[in-house]
């Protein structure tokens, strides 16, 4: 920066002195970065150097003050000229010359000094001529703009320093800059410690200086604020941190993990008093350029301005999805992994060691446990020296032993959190409903203890001993939306079964489950036909929807006609289904026949037989040879479509469920007279001669062997409505249609088109019409189910201490085969045992309780009670480190915060509790929803991070609790409903009434 020198003239040395003096100081001073140097006008350094070699100080060659009057464009600005060529127009003179000149010869009044940097560029290293020229303003007032002069050596500190004191900033005040070389293109100058040469700075550009609002927010990103009125956005003043966060979609995980963290006084308090400004690390590749420690402080500032409801922390989350991949999108994700990155990132962005030295570990070799911990606590330092240190870090012993050699290695390692284990129980709790063989009695809900690492066989072993039912009679299946998502075999492992799964068990009789058997199972559907106009074609379409509860039953395979499946269904639907009164159907069968009569003009073709045909019409085999459907039986067939050779498996229940609910067939004109239904098999259940085999409907010939030549075109009209009336008269309840796994698609005929093979699981749908539904199907009997006495038995809830569960966190354990250890005697890997013990311990200690268990024989969540101390939590007995006063260092913890995770592995829900620094309250945290909690409401089942902070480092609370707390308590923390950011389960079948 230029400034103007005004230096007394002192008395100057003899001539040749001078001469001496000058030259040796212009030879010995070479050009490096960073060194001043100043510009000489050449005629006024010929001038002198002329008077030095003459030695006469009276001489006429005498140069005067120093003038460089001749290098300025105007003197009124002091610009230098432009293009001004060095040994011609000017020389360079160190700052110690320049200096002793000055003070022997002074300088004209009010001209400036030319005061010049050596810079380092990419090729050379040079005296700085024409620094760099640049515009000042300030965000607020963008109008007023000040040209100043910097150096590309200079620190963009410097500049700010420069704009503070030129625009009045009041001392203390949070800025940032930003750099303009357009209109529209500003670019933030994050790091403050670089020179202009690095930042880019040049010429031309602007520089903008923003202060931060009294609310935390900056004026060139003010977030979105959630508002009571217009009227709030300036006058509301609440309790600093006790604030809201927005949730973005899925974000719930990272809300809770920022609540926990907001009331984590010494982390919060070193953010709020901007000293994390000054240990940004913008140089470590381990970081991330400073970004998350400043979106991080921005959102705490915000949260603690006392300012806002609630905050949205967008720019947060865009952040965290940019450094870490994993976190992009609006998927959810677990709370205690967005910690770990969040603490891994703010401690690289604000790593105190700017360049990380490599340090080979040692063993222990015998030595002192005392000596190795301080050494490695030393060498962790060295290249981890961040607040995040400061607060969480504690240091580990492990303890290996070889099983062959029993080679100790001892080394002690650095930890962030407790990841502790919770007594895992062998056995679980299941809930299945058993479907008794019995037609009319309900279904029964029971409550079953089985192996986690069981099979399916192991449950209907269980149910067995409470309904003496033998184990190879049951039929375990999950129930969804009205049809099976699965049915397994006795070999599958219970681990694929979910809590949350609609688990039914079916009674079937002896020996039906045998592949070779004289029964097969069937899976029966439910379904309701629905009758709609096609606004394309104008006529009228037909679909199903699946309602109900789906059996499977044992049908013989004897008894595979359309008429004795229609009688062991309407047998087995006993209890919810009501045949029509028989004085309505004749009302309406004399309707029918004299409807009849009259379109065909009083003509009859009735000869005596109600079934419509002659005998000798067709042959008649009621039998399924071979496990094949007869295309020629007797009674209503199954009815059939294109072929399906397999079917497909769906990639999950929601997929099965969308687009599912209904299935058009084409080809359903009312038009259609000769056909009484929407499909084969019509609604009244009994379909004509031209309808026997497969069910299609497609015209036959003659009706008899004998007539060899074509029916009249009338006589086949006749006969047609005549048997839809005559099949009317059956009022059969529904038609019988084979189906796929899901209900809708028809299955195929075999490649003859008579026969289907029953080498795949079987699935029938049984259709309704409406109206016959209405009549004759009681949907509240069919909801209803029973509970057995083990329903009536408590659950009890599993109850363990949080000492426990740190006594297994220090247990010994034998290595997994997927972890060996290398021991350096055997000189190969080995399944040693380990042990971790604590050695030192954190001011605020997070303890992460392990409630997803994952094992190769179950994924499950967690959900026992951890009785946690909210205050004097003693680790005394588990330190291993006695030092201090008396002996043991602090040991004592008082928690301060709890992260909540409610719901089970695929989805959930997270929320948080957390005591205020400053008036000592707990608040719950609901995503953008605060309210008071109370101290009995903090531990439950949904625990998953605690937050506890020592209690020789807690700060008393500096204001009063609420006077109000106690009115306005926290939602119960053993509410179960909270809304969960993951996919519902759609519509269960499962809806039942109990008697």
């Amino acid at each position: 920066m230029a400034a103007t020198t005004s230096a007394a003239v002192t008395e100057s040395p003899g001539l040749e002195t001078q001469r001496k003096e000058i030259e040796s100081l212009l030879q010995e001073h070479e050009l490096r970065a960073g060194d001043t140097w100043y510009l000489l006008e050449r005629r006024w350094y010929e001038q002198w150097k002329e008077y030095v070699v003459t030695g006469d100080q009276n001489s006429s060659s005498f140069p005067g003050q120093i003038d460089n009057t001749e290098l300025f464009e105007e003197l009124d600005s002091y610009h230098l000229k432009e293009r001004l060529v060095e040994n011609e127009d000017f020389v360079l003179i160190p700052a110690e010359a320049w200096r002793n000149l000055l003070a022997w010869y002074g300088m004209v009044d009010d001209q400036p000094a030319l005061e010049r940097k050596v810079v380092d560029l990419p090729s050379t290293v040079k005296v700085e001529v024409y620094p760099v020229e640049i515009f000042l303003c300030l965000h607020s007032n963008m109008e007023n703009v000040v040209t100043a002069q910097f150096s590309r050596a200079d620190h963009i500190h410097t500049i700010q320093k420069v704009m503070m004191k030129q625009f009045d900033v009041v001392e203390g005040a949070e800025t940032r800059l930003w750099m303009k070389s357009s209109d529209t293109c500003c670019e933030r100058l994050r790091n403050v410690h670089v020179n202009v040469l690095d930042s880019s700075l040049s010429s031309g550009m602007t520089v903008i200086m923003e202060m931060r609002n009294a609310d935390g927010t900056w004026p060139s990103s003010r977030p979105q604020i959630i508002r009571n009125s217009v009227e709030e956005q300036e006058s509301y003043r609440g309790q600093p941190g006790v604030c809201g966060l927005t949730n973005l979609g899925n974000t719930c995980f990272m809300n809770s993990a920022l609540q926990c963290l907001s009331n984590t006084p010494p982390l919060t308090e070193y953010f709020l008093r901007s000293a994390y400004l000054e240990e940004l690390n913008f140089t470590n590749p381990l970081g991330m350029k400073g970004e998350i420690a400043e979106a991080y402080a921005d959102v705490i500032k915000q949260m603690w301005s006392g300012r806002h409801y609630s905050v949205v922390p967008r720019l947060f989350k865009t952040k965290v999805g940019h450094f870490a991949s994993q976190f992009l999108g609006y998927q959810q994700h677990d709370s205690q992994e967005l910690l770990s990155f969040l603490l891994d990132g703010l401690h690289e962005d604000l790593n105190r060691v700017k360049n990380k030295e490599y340090i080979e570990l040692r063993d222990a070799d015998g030595r002192p446990d005392q000596e190795v911990a301080e050494e490695a606590w030393h060498n962790h330092q060295r290249r981890n020296n961040s607040v995040i240190v400061d607060t969480f870090h504690g240091l580990f012993k492990s303890t290996l032993v070889c099983p062959e050699c029993r080679k100790v290695s001892v080394t002690f390692d650095p930890f962030c959190y407790l990841s502790v284990p919770l007594p895992v129980s062998k056995d679980r709790v299941m809930e299945v409903f058993f479907v008794s063989l019995d037609p009319v009695a309900k279904p029964v809900q029971h409550r079953l203890v089985v192996p986690k690492a069981g099979k399916v066989f192991d449950l209907c072993s269980a149910l067995s001993e409470m309904t003496n039912v033998p184990v190879n009679q049951m039929v375990v299946a999950d129930v969804f939306n009205h049809r099976f998502y699965k049915i397994y075999h006795a070999d599958e492992s219970l681990s694929c079964i979910l809590d949350r799964d609609d688990i039914f068990v079916y009674e079937l009789s002896s020996g039906s489950v045998e592949e070779e058997g004289d029964e097969v199972v069937l899976a029966l559907y439910l379904r309701e036909r629905s009758h709609y106009r096609d606004s394309g074609s104008g006529s009228s379409s037909c679909g199903t929807t699946l309602f109900g509860h789906p059996l499977l039953m044992a049908v013989p395979r004897v008894q595979c006609s359309r008429n004795a499946l229609y009688h062991l269904f309407l047998q087995r639907l006993a209890r919810y289904v009501r045949p029509p009164d028989p004085s309505e159907e004749d009302e309406e069968d004399e309707d029918d026949e004299e409807l009849y009569k009259i379109q065909t003009n009083g003509v009859s073709d009735d000869d005596g037989e109600d079934n419509g045909m002659r005998p000798g019409h067709f042959k008649r085999d009621d039998r399924c040879d071979g496990g094949q459907w007869d295309g020629q039986a007797d009674g209503p067939a199954v009815t059939q479509t294109q072929p399906e050779q397999a079917q497909t498996q769906e990639s999950g229940k929601q997929a099965q469920a969308e687009g599912a609910s209904s299935e058009v067939r084409a080809g359903c004109s009312t038009e259609d007279s000769a056909s009484a239904s929407c499909s084969a098999g019509a609604s009244a259940g009994v379909p004509t001669n031209s309808q026997q085999g497969a069910g299609l409907q497609q015209q036959q010939p003659c009706e008899t062997e004998e007539e060899k030549g074509e029916c009249p075109p009338q006589t086949n009209e006749r006969q047609a409505k005549r048997k839809g009336y005559q099949a009317r008269r059956r009022k059969l309840l529904f038609s019988i249609h084979a189906v796929n796994s899901n209900g809708t698609t028809e299955r195929g005929m075999g490649e003859d088109g008579s026969a289907f093979s029953f080498s795949s699981q079987p699935y029938v749908a049984i259709d309704w019409d409406p109206d016959m539904k209405k009549k004759c199907y009681n949907e509240n009997e069919a909801e209803k189910y029973v509970k057995h006495q083990s329903m009536e038995v408590p659950h009890q809830q599993t109850t363990v201490q949080l000492q426990e569960c740190i006594e297994l966190f220090t247990t010994v354990e034998v290595l997994e085969e997927e972890n060996p250890w290398y021991c350096p005697i055997c000189k190969k890997h080995q399944l040693a045992t380990k042990k971790l013990d604590l050695w030192s311990l954190p001011e605020v200690l997070i303890i992460h309780l392990k409630r997803f268990s994952y094992t190769k024989y179950s994924r499950e969540k967690l959900d026992i009670i951890v009785d946690f101390p909210l205050r004097h939590l003693d680790f005394s007995g588990f330190l291993l480190r006695k030092t201090g006063t008396n002996g043991e260092p602090p040991s004592r913890y008082d928690l301060i915060a709890v992260s909540n995770h409610y719901g089970g592995l695929r989805d959930g829900h997270y929320t948080s509790y957390a005591r205020n620094k400053d008036n000592g309250q707990w608040y719950y945290f609901d995503d953008n929803k605060v309210t008071y909690a109370r101290e009995e409401q903090i531990v439950t089942n949904a625990a998953y991070l605690l937050f506890y902070h020592r209690q020789d480092k807690i700060r008393q609370p500096t204001l009063p609790p609420p006077s109000d707390s106690s009115s306005s308590p926290a939602q119960p923390a053993n509410v179960t409903s909270h809304k969960h950011d993951g996919m519902e389960r759609a519509t269960s079948c499962v809806n039942m009434e109990t008697d």
